[in-house]
């Protein structure tokens, strides 16, 4: 059962990607999609199968924020990506403040999946030390 669901957040993990990355495109442009239906609701059906998956996945494993400093790094990682994330979709006043916003989430994604396969909280940065 832990293959399943490890492999179900990790399906979520691209999908969230790749849809956040599809809507910055739809953003930058200025493309009406961005407000449609689909794009407003499929993020939000992903990253909720994505949250339940990982909460299982942390009992599973019994490594629970507050207690493995890895996974509380992915939670505050997560708050700062949604935070950023809703500043570049919605938020920003400005395009620019819109573009830097989606690039620090970008990023903020990039660390917390270094997290996540390292174990460890300095992520990639670990390693290249």
């Amino acid at each position: 059962m832990y293959f399943a669901i490890k492999h179900l957040h990790v399906t979520c993990v691209v999908l969230s990607a790749m849809g956040f990355l599809l809507r910055g495109f739809w953003m930058m442009t200025g493309s009406p999609r961005l407000n449609a239906l689909p794009a407003r609701v499929l993020p939000h059906v992903v990253d909720s199968a994505l949250l339940l998956s990982a909460i299982a996945l942390a009992v599973m494993i019994q490594q629970y924020p507050f207690d493995a400093g890895w996974v509380t790094a992915k939670v505050f990682g997560l708050i700062a990506y949604i935070l950023l994330g809703t500043v570049a979709l919605k938020r920003g006043r400005t395009k620019g403040i819109r573009l830097g916003a989606f690039a620090a989430a970008l990023l903020v994604y990039a660390w917390i999946a270094s997290v996540a396969l390292t174990k460890n909280v300095a992520g990639y940065l670990a390693v290249a030390a």
